[in-house]
């Protein structure tokens, strides 16, 4: 597993681009590995063949872990067995450790992996070495047991499953249970795993389990039962790298930062106005919310001390407004930046933000396109939320939440007319922004907005 960035502690393998046994070209891409807030793409370094793949796609591993073993030659399983047993994790030497695996694979052997590779194994039968030196303590013939490791790999559960004596209930009829009964105490099930098997009528004699040491789980009964686990009243979702990490990045900022929020009302009618006659004349037009990133960026100019970001006692200011947008996606909420709003148009950019959105939303955003934001935007107006409170992104200072537009009642010259208003929120850090400070930034973002000819 790679390590992008000081703050890198684990990745997931969110694709295989390859398969077991596959021959790579250098430059060809072999994963997709999912950091905390993007999706890398990880190229072969040089021509070689993969031997065998460890990693699970999904599955989450720490920096250094292995996931996968390559050979420039045929090697044999054992071969593979035994550098897998014996690889330790790139520590400190780095890239050294990793040029002497091989060697390290050799010289630390361990007794298991040694009597392992003088074993004479039958033909056809993939064990471990600890699940084969188990077995042979055990006088098991391996033969015999059935693996539920990768490709019917027998592992160390395996052996020790098949070294207990077989528990069975006579009879297989039905029994009713409160949850569970002294009948269903003979099996090694958990007490979900036996509540499922009496609901679907599941005779767990006939389950094999693949928890650890061969229990039965949940999803063991479930699979022979042939019903979809959430029938039985709930389906978990692990979370994904990226989701982990803004449930860490949002507690720490609810935790840590002391927010308060300004809320206003602004009026559309005049930015409307101004798109619509654009579209008129060009055929084209940007959209309200790149007007408002516009409107935005020349505020934080005018009011500078929004535009900042807090690193512990010292509060950096920033020249250029470089503002992060929130964009859903299926893994999560991501920020994708536009640097130095202020020097473009609406037009430029709606051009900019586009790809932006489209690799946020398929996985395939840089560590750069996610850096440096002073100041963040969150629309949830195009679903209908009409008023909301944003989550402050540390370590910028404050985040802009707006809801949609609606139209309502104002008085006007003495009289009442319909109008488009919409409101807005600014969270703001208030160890850095004094609520005037807010205010005037407010004030600066509704006179942009509703005297469109500033733009």
């Amino acid at each position: 597993m790679p390590k992008w960035g000081i703050e890198m502690t684990e990745g997931t393998i969110s694709e295989w681009s390859i398969s077991e046994g596959d021959a790579v070209a250098q430059g060809q891409t072999i994963a997709l590995i999912e950091s905390d807030k993007i999706v890398n793409e990880v190229q072969a370094e040089f021509d070689t063949r993969f031997v065998r793949l460890i990693a699970t796609a999904g599955e989450s591993y720490p920096v250094g872990a292995l996931l996968a073993v390559m050979a420039g030659g045929e090697v044999t399983s054992a071969e593979v067995d035994a550098f897998v047993a014996a690889f330790r994790p790139a520590g400190a030497a780095g890239e050294s450790a990793r040029a002497t695996a091989a060697q390290a694979a050799v010289e630390t052997l361990s007794p298991v992996v040694t009597d392992y590779l003088a074993a004479e194994i039958p033909p056809g039968v993939a064990i471990s070495p600890q699940a084969w030196h188990h077995a042979s303590q055990l006088n098991i013939d391996v033969r015999t047991i059935a693996g539920s490791g990768r490709r019917g790999r027998i592992t160390l559960q395996d052996v020790e499953q098949a070294s207990r004596p077989p528990r069975l209930v006579g009879g297989g009829t039905a029994v009713s249970i409160a949850p569970t009964t002294t009948a269903l105490d003979a099996f090694y099930a958990s007490p979900g795993a036996k509540r499922l098997a009496v609901v679907h009528n599941v005779d767990l004699a006939s389950v094999r389990g693949t928890g650890p040491r061969g229990r039965i789980s949940r999803a063991d009964v479930a699979r022979d039962a042939g019903v979809p686990l959430r029938s039985a009243g709930v389906e978990v979702v692990r979370m994904s790298s990226m989701r982990k990490a803004i449930a860490r990045q949002l507690t720490l900022s609810k935790a840590t930062i002391p927010h308060y929020y300004l809320r206003r009302q602004v009026q559309l009618e005049a930015l409307q106005s101004l798109r619509d006659d654009l579209k008129q004349q060009t055929g084209t037009a940007p959209g309200l919310n790149d007007f408002l990133l516009r409107t935005t960026a020349l505020a934080l100019c005018e009011v500078p001390d929004v535009n900042i970001q807090v690193h512990g006692d010292e509060i950096h200011r920033f020249t250029d407004a470089n503002i992060a947008v929130a964009v859903a996606t299926d893994r999560g909420l991501i920020t994708p930046v536009l640097r130095a709003a202020q020097t473009k148009s609406a037009h430029a950019l709606a051009a900019e933000l586009k790809p932006l959105i489209d690799r946020a939303r398929a996985g395939r955003l840089r560590a750069e396109d996610v850096e440096g934001g002073t100041f963040t935007v969150s629309n949830l107006g195009m679903f209908g939320v009409e008023q909301f409170d944003a989550i402050i992104n540390p370590p910028q200072g404050a985040i802009l939440a707006i809801g949609a537009a609606r139209r309502q009642p104002v008085e006007r010259d003495g009289g009442i007319a319909f109008t488009s208003v919409a409101w807005l929120s600014l969270s703001c850090d208030h160890r850095a922004i004094d609520g005037a400070v807010g205010g005037r930034f407010l004030t600066a973002l509704r006179e942009f907005i509703e005297s469109p000819q500033r733009l």
